[in-house]
């Protein structure tokens, strides 16, 4: 027999009105192993979530955990406002093993011009796959608007970083080994703005407290994408900046001149542990349900709430995408 429950499970577990709720929350969405459920194990939790949703009755032999692990399970793969299933490498779960392989790479072979090209353009297609993945609202992007923004963001990685390359070649080795954090950066400021154009001239859908949608706003849009470019930035920093910084520091110690076999698995291993944090940590920066103060919304949605809105929100919550 089925067992009633009075879970909110519309909202994560843990408060989002904290940064260490939005922490915790983050690391069940995350979490690598989530990438080990198979497509039946993700059907399953996408059932309790629905049967729940519908009638508010889960199998006993669940319980309020079973729920919340469903739950999780489900956010890891099911695009929140879609209901879809995500491609496997574009979910939030894939960027740990994903960014350590490319990251490592890209750090190892920061100074041959053939490799930078390579691994710069595997970086940015898998951006672009992430950023279109984990996309806000329920628009599609059209093909052209696909390849634009990959054109856009591979010429710019690939530009910055090899153009930095030729400039750092006379300065110390710790300057030239932080040029693809540049060119990572660079790529971000142009690669989620560029893949989310059509929430910035359609908007994204904004909603009261109660999930009530009352329009679509292009001001909540250009919010949320900035939000997310300065978290991904973040997000790159420890990886790409503290371990070119010690193994600069490991070869003046002629410690990696004894061990050169040591260099890059030392590389791809301090990659792994700075992503498993900063992946976490600093999608948490920033609320995944933003807040907009109505004041900032653009003056035709906000003629078209007061008109149909007898009480008008102070403020409006949108998903700003990851």
């Amino acid at each position: 027999m089925a067992t009633p429950f009075s879970v909110n499970i519309e909202k994560p577990r843990y408060d989002q009105g904290t940064y260490t709720g939005r922490a915790k929350h983050f690391l069940t969405i995350t979490n690598p192993l989530n990438l080990l459920a198979s497509s039946s194990d993700l059907e399953k939790a996408a059932t309790v979530v629905q049967k729940y949703r519908k009638d508010g009755f889960i199998p006993p032999d669940l319980g309020e955990e079973g729920l919340w692990r469903a739950k999780h399970l489900y956010d890891s793969a099911f695009h929140p406002d879609t209901g879809e299933k995500m491609l496997l490498p574009g979910r939030m779960s894939a960027q740990v093993p994903c960014n350590t392989a490319i990251t490592g790479c890209m750090l190892i072979f920061y100074r041959s011009a053939p490799a930078v090209i390579f691994w710069q353009w595997t970086n940015q297609s898998f951006n672009a796959l992430v950023n279109y993945t984990n996309r806000s609202g329920d628009s599609p992007i059209s093909q052209n608007q696909l390849l634009t923004s990959y054109l856009c963001a591979t010429g710019g990685a690939l530009t910055t970083a090899l153009g930095l390359n030729a400039l750092t070649k006379s300065m110390p080795k710790v300057i030239g080994r932080l040029v693809p954090f540049a060119a990572v950066a660079a790529s971000n400021c142009i690669n989620i703005p560029m893949m989310r154009m059509k929430e910035i001239q359609e908007g994204v859908p904004v909603e009261d407290d109660n999930g009530n949608r009352l329009g679509k706003s292009t001001s909540a849009a250009k919010e949320g994408i900035a939000l997310v470019t300065m978290s991904r930035v973040c997000m790159a920093l420890p990886g790409m900046v503290v371990t070119p910084v010690v193994i600069s520091w490991l070869e003046r110690r002629g410690t990696l001149a004894r061990r050169p076999w040591l260099s890059a698995p030392l590389q791809v291993a301090l990659v792994a542990v700075c992503l498993t944090l900063a992946t976490p940590l600093c999608c948490a920066i920033f609320s995944q349900r933003a807040a907009i103060p109505f004041h900032r919304l653009e003056s035709q949605l906000q003629e078209s709430i007061k008109k149909e809105n007898a009480v008008v929100p102070s403020d409006l919550y949108y998903n700003k995408g990851l």
